[in-house]
Parts: structure tokens; C-alpha cells; sequence
């Protein structure tokens, strides 16, 4: 017999009795849940259905089980449309007992009472020096500001600038310094940028960047401003001086000197495609977009440290993390698959399948051998830890959010879309759409 997915969520018995889970469950020992009874805990896990995931998935859960013989995990891809039909399996009470999110979803799922909160879990298992690896920024961003701490951290991505350096080298441009700022990157794309026939449509481009909302705040916070006033989630900073200079500095790159391609400009194809068929010189991507690019490049690939902005030098460090529904009938062995999808085991076979950087600090030196044995001519220059700089250094951002994320970023989506896609708006814009932002959260 066939079933869909909520029916399977079901069948796996994670449907809560009764109202959500309350957040100071204490935690069980792996002694405790083996000698529990003779009857299986049952768990769904719920995490990535991209090609190379479901399988190792499945091999290391194995491994979970030889620990933990008391415990089965059924492993299920998440769904389509992630952030819709997960918010709809917890209202249902459906959801998966384990999961991953990140980006603005995650956090909502934990404004809504959706994810158990961790720290009583934490605190009582897990150690200083575990928690001292992982990346303050990311691991404070996987918290709610009432203080629950909503997930763990899955992996470490970083932003940094990818170079084709043999485009460099035929344009007899240096290499960008590990020092270099934003003016030093605007000098360099000019030098690459390349308009054979004048008309204003270079075949070549200096740079590009995704239009998005991570990608943007990096600018700004280089800048010394927020999307979102730190201090309090209701109150846009977004038409403030320091975040319109940082908007205006990308939009004049596109549209005054046209050195910074658009996705139009591009024919709509994903930024890391068009640097590996070198539409770009240079592109602003993250460690997790390794694999792809050194598959696909046919040229020497540089990595170069994010340039710092006016005021300061920050990268994004994305904030993807494991959590527990609320709702789960085994919050004790949904803690201990927690603790084992942390563990150093699952971190480096993910570094192995896709190049994922480790969350932990200590595996980075693991992950940067894994990548340079898989590639080793296409990396023998390349400085992979340009990638770990934020996160060793201390100058890691994670994305801002509102406490009405969904519809800030609909109206902020639109406006960027005018201002930096279409080129038909100025930065001004976003002063009206500051204060539409904030009626929203009200």
C-alpha cells in the first residue's frame, strides 16, 4: 500500500496526545531508553531530499542503531514546499519528531511553539567545550530572544568571493588581498568587466550576487547598519543612512557601471553557474556551493575572504540547525538522535558527500584534507580557509528577523526586485517599505 506523507507520519506514531510537549522535559540517558521495555522507540527524521542526502542518511542512522538498539529512526525527505507544509503538519500535529530548518522559517516554527526547547537538554549533556566550537553567531541565532533554544547547529556555511583566476591572469589583474574592501573590489570588477561592442551589455561581468535577504544584510552590516533594529524585532532599520549606502553601493555596481551582473543579465541561471561558464569573473557564494563549482569549473579556482565594508568585515554564517517538535511522544530519543546528528561522525559524512563545512570548529582542518584529497590539482592553491575566517575570528552575522518575518520579506522581496533586478527604482523606495515593514509587525 502506498501513502503520502502525512499518512506515514502518522503510521510512525508522531502524532502528540495531546497539547505540545511542555520545554522542561528532562532528559533520559541511552541506558534509560534501552532498558525501557522490549518495544522499539519509533522516530521520524525528517531532513534534505537533494540527491547525495537520503543515503548517507540512511547509513549513518544504522550506525545510531547499533547504539541505541531500543531506537528506530524512519528517515523521510522533507517535503516540496518546505515552509508551508511543515507549518501545516504542526498545527496537525503530524510533524516529524526530528528535523532540520533555517533562514526565517526555522525561528518562526519556534515563535509559533513548534519546536521543543533544548537548553534544559543542553545543559544537562553537552559540554562547555562542545558548545565553545561551534560559531557564537550561528549557535545564538538557533535561540529565540525569550531565551529557547530552538535547534543545534547542522553545519557552517560561510560567504566568500570565488575568482576565476585564469580570467585574472589573461586580463593581467592581481589577486585579490586577503586585506582588500569594498573599493578594491569595485576597482577589480571594472578591470574584469568586458563590453567588446560598447552597447552597454558586457559579455563578461566583474561580479554577482544573489538578491536575497542574507545576501543583502551582509552588505549592510559591512556598512554598520541592520535590516533589524537588534534590539527589538518590531522596528526597521532598513531606510536608515548606513543600510540605503550599502543598498545603493550594490545597485550602482548594476546599474550605474554595470559591473555587477543581474540575474536578467544572466538569463535567470543560478550564480554559481555563471561563474562556471564564466558569464562572472568573481562570485559572493558560500563554502556549500564547493562541490558544485569544482565539478563544473574548467579554470583554476581562487577563494578570497569577503571584502570588509566602511565600518567593518563580517560573513554570513548560515543557520541551519536540528530540532525536536514539540509534539513528539519520545522527546528523550529524539535528544539522543539530536546528540548523534551533531556528533563528529555525521558532520565529516556530510563533509565527504558534499563538502558541507563542519559546524564544529575543530573538524574544519578534517573537512579542508577532505575537500583537497577529492580535489587535489583544482585546490593545491586554493586557501579553503577563507571560508572559516568568520568563524575562527569572530566575525560571523546571521540573518536578521522580524517578528513578522513572513511578511517582511514579501514586501521587502518586491521592492528589491524594482530597486536591483528590474533597475526601474531607486534605494528610496525602501524608506516607504521601512514603514510598511514595521506596520506589519504591529
Amino acid at each position: 500500500m502506498n501513502y503520502n506523507r502525512r499518512e506515514f507520519l502518522k503510521l510512525a506514531g508522531t502524532v502528540a496526545a495531546g497539547s505540545l510537549m511542555a520545554a522542561c522535559t528532562p532528559t533520559l540517558t541511552p541506558k534509560t531508553l534501552q532498558d525501557s521495555g522490549g518495544e522499539k522507540v519509533q522516530l521520524v527524521y525528517q531532513d534534505w531530499r537533494t540527491d547525495w542526502f537520503p543515503e548517507m542518511a540512511q547509513r549513518l542512522l544504522e550506525k545510531f542503531h547499533d547504539t541505541h538498539p531500543n531506537v528506530r529512526v524512519f528517515y523521510t525527505p522533507d517535503p516540496d514546499n518546505l515552509e508551508e507544509e511543515m507549518l501545516a503538519d504542526m498545527e496537525n500535529e503530524t510533524a516529524p519528531d526530528v528535523l532540520q530548518g533555517c533562514c526565517d522559517f526555522f525561528p518562526i516554527w519556534a515563535q509559533k511553539g513548534y519546536l521543543l526547547d533544548l537548553k534544559p537538554y543542553i545543559d544537562a549533556d553537552l559540554s562547555q567545550d562542545l558548545i565553545k566550537e561551534w560559531d557564537p553567531a550561528q549557535y545564538k541565532a538557533l535561540s529565540t530572544r525569550e531565551g529557547v533554544q530552538f535547534g543545534l547547529p547542522k553545519y557552517h556555511g560561510a560567504l566568500a568571493i570565488f575568482y576565476n583566476k585564469d580570467l585574472f591572469d589573461q586580463k593581467k589583474v592581481d589577486y585579490p588581498p586577503s586585506n582588500w574592501n569594498h573599493d578594491d573590489y569595485l576597482e577589480i570588477m571594472k578591470k574584469l568587466t568586458q563590453d567588446e561592442d560598447n552597447n552597454g551589455l558586457p559579455e563578461l561581468w566583474g561580479s554577482m550576487m544573489d538578491i536575497s535577504w542574507e545576501r543583502i544584510q551582509v552588505h549592510i552590516n559591512a556598512w554598520g547598519g541592520h535590516l533589524v533594529d537588534p534590539n527589538d524585532p518590531t522596528i526597521s532599520w532598513m531606510a536608515r543612512p548606513e543600510a540605503l549606502a550599502a543598498m545603493d553601493w550594490i545597485r550602482n555596481r548594476m546599474w550605474s557601471d554595470k559591473v555587477m551582473a543581474s540575474l536578467l543579465d544572466v538569463q535567470n541561471i543560478e550564480t554559481r553557474q555563471a561563474f562556471i561558464t564564466q558569464k562572472i569573473a568573481m562570485v559572493e557564494d558560500g563554502s556549500w556551493a564547493l562541490k558544485d563549482i569544482l565539478d563544473g569549473a574548467k579554470f583554476r579556482v581562487g577563494v578570497i575572504p569577503f571584502p570588509a565594508g566602511p565600518a567593518r568585515r563580517v560573513t554570513l554564517a548560515t543557520t541551519d540547525g536540528f530540532g525536536i517538535y514539540a509534539g513528539t511522544k519520545h522527546p528523550e530519543a529524539a535528544w539522543e538522535l539530536i546528540k548523534f546528528l551533531v556528533g563528529e561522525e555525521y558532520a565529516l559524512a556530510m563533509a565527504e558527500a558534499n563538502f558541507l563545512q563542519p559546524a564544529r570548529a575543530s573538524l574544519v582542518d578534517q573537512w579542508m584534507r577532505i575537500i583537497q584529497d577529492q580535489f587535489p590539482k583544482q585546490t593545491r592553491d586554493m586557501d579553503l580557509s577563507a571560508f572559516a575566517e568568520g568563524h575562527i575570528q569572530g566575525y560571523s552575522v546571521t540573518a536578521e528577523i522580524f517578528a513578522n518575518m513572513a511578511e517582511a520579506r514579501r514586501l521587502v522581496k518586491n521592492a528589491w526586485d524594482q530597486i536591483f533586478t528590474l533597475g526601474q527604482d531607486s534605494v528610496d523606495l525602501m524608506k516607504r517599505v521601512s514603514q510598511q515593514v514595521e506596520a506589519a509587525q504591529r
